[in-house]
């Protein structure tokens, strides 16, 4: 079930002294495409590095593997075969965010589980020096004890998130409040933090499926060597250092990933300009609303609806990529819709893949309407992009809240959590979408002091990973202490 491709066939030297460390992601681009950032950063810094996945996964990333294979590193790929005809599924489907039903996605997640024996037999064949896992790997700490290696426990996530989620688990005030609206205070957090019953996540308020699987998670926590967070300390030091406290374990936050490579790839000729850069090249500085809701958001239609005519009567160019739509097209589009967006030219909408990090990253930009999903997030603070914020499921609603700290974010005013990713909260109105725009681009005092935040924000975020900032010395220190566990002698 195994085949190898060896993007390099290099002996590692330098900081990684011989170190080989295996990374394994979880099978959504949310998560793949930051563990690989993780990846190919530790064989920039010389560590053998070798990502273990499955065939179409891999496709994902592999160019950019090639090209740090080409610029000498110490990278490989090696890839499994999904097993795509036990679960059900037709060849390629190997990740989350491609499946198009709740019911798909299940089967997507079966498969990777059906792939432990096989990941644990490639991950013993390999000898590594350390286990980079997924936090969706739980059993991988039980592998690295059997190996007696350090496992790493990867969180494509921010301590403000698992802080609250600790004080939610210990303290349960949610259970305090006697409906769904009732706002309650988060115990025992470095700011005051309130949040409404509703937006709390159900597996803190009921037993299910998903709070078991997520209780194994936090177990193996426990076992792991340390944590490794996309994050970075200036964004919510507070909260690093909180965590640090209630945890007691090793943390380290290398994030934001993406950022350390921001642009590379421009200018080598294989892939042409976006037609949607080109539309921003001919629009105002800081004028345009980008609207997307991640890959994997599915609205109804009323509220696709809703959207539409609020992007339209904002009087504000937009682009707009919209999720997983049905094989006729996008339901709930208003009657000639698209047709008047065209020729008013007044926006775009985008039904496949869009450049996210090149759109934010536009100077026509002035704002971006999201649903809190933590590399989105990331993005808009990176580039010192404001934001329009919707949180609908996983961990968005505590996201929020940290944007909602550092006052870089209007909300909507959602204020339910979603199960799945097939959107059922109640439906936001134009009326509501249009006021949350018009307060972030106008005048007002809020909106200004909005946007001085994001553009100081971007400025310390640049800083953290450069040589000597705070994400940079974090990932040389990691690399250190694996360095030093690797030469201690075994019992």
């Amino acid at each position: 079930m195994s085949t190898e491709k060896n993007t390099s066939t290099m002996t590692p030297t330098g900081a990684g002294d011989n170190l080989h460390i295996v990374f394994l992601p979880f099978f959504t681009s949310s998560h793949i495409i930051p563990l690989v950032h993780a990846a190919r950063l530790f064989a920039a810094r010389g560590v053998r590095s070798t990502i273990i996945t499955t065939v179409h996964n891999a496709l994902i990333f592999q160019d950019s593997v090639d090209r740090d294979t080409a610029a000498g590193y110490p990278i490989a790929v090696h890839t499994v075969t999904f097993p795509s005809s036990e679960v059900g599924l037709p060849v390629g489907m190997e990740s989350i965010n491609t499946a198009p039903t709740p019911e798909k996605a299940g089967a997507v997640f079966r498969g990777m589980m059906l792939l432990k024996t096989t990941f644990e037999q490639v991950i013993r064949d390999l000898a590594p020096d350390c286990i980079f896992s997924d936090m969706f790997f739980p059993w991988t700490v039980e592998l690295a004890d059997e190996l007696n290696i350090p496992r790493l426990l990867f969180y494509p996530s921010c301590f403000l998130y698992h802080s609250i989620s600790h004080s939610l688990r210990v303290y349960k005030p949610h259970e305090s409040v006697n409906s769904e609206s009732e706002s309650f205070v988060v115990p025992n957090l470095p700011d005051k933090i309130t949040m409404k019953r509703s937006q709390v996540s159900e597996h803190f308020k009921t037993k299910t499926g998903l709070g078991e699987f997520l209780e194994t998670i936090q177990q193996s926590e426990k076992r792991s060597y340390g944590l490794v967070h996309n994050t970075f300390y200036e964004i919510e030091l507070a909260y690093v250092d909180h965590f640090k406290k209630v945890k007691d374990t090793k943390v380290w936050h290398i994030g934001p990933l993406f950022q350390f490579f921001v642009g590379e790839g421009r200018d080598n000729g294989v892939s042409d300009k976006h037609g949607c850069l080109s539309w921003l090249d001919d629009q105002k500085p800081n004028s345009v609303i980008f609207a997307c809701f991640g890959s994997m958001v599915k609205f109804p239609e009323a509220q696709i609806t809703e959207i539409a005519l609020a992007l339209e009567e904002s009087k504000r160019p937009f682009i707009w990529v919209v999720g997983k739509t049905g094989s006729e097209g996008i339901g709930g589009l208003p009657d000639g819709f698209e047709e008047r967006i065209k020729s008013k030219n007044i926006g775009l909408v985008i039904t496949g893949w869009a450049p996210q990090v090149e759109i934010l990253q536009h100077p026509a930009v002035g704002g971006f309407l999201t649903h809190c999903g933590w590399n989105s997030v990331l993005e808009a603070v990176v580039f010192g992009v404001p934001l329009i914020t919707w949180p609908l499921y996983a961990e968005h609603f505590y996201n929020e809240k940290l944007v909602e700290l550092l006052g870089i974010n209007v909300r909507v005013g959602a204020d339910v959590w979603n199960l799945t990713h097939d959107i059922s909260s109640p439906i936001i109105e134009k009326q509501g979408i249009i006021e949350a725009i018009e307060l972030l681009t106008s005048e007002s005092v809020k909106a200004e002091s909005i946007r001085q935040n994001s553009k100081e924000l971007a400025i310390t975020t640049k800083r953290v990973v450069e040589e000597g900032g705070s994400s940079v010395n974090s990932l040389m220190a990691l690399i250190e202490e694996l360095k030093a566990v690797k030469l201690t002698p075994k019992p």
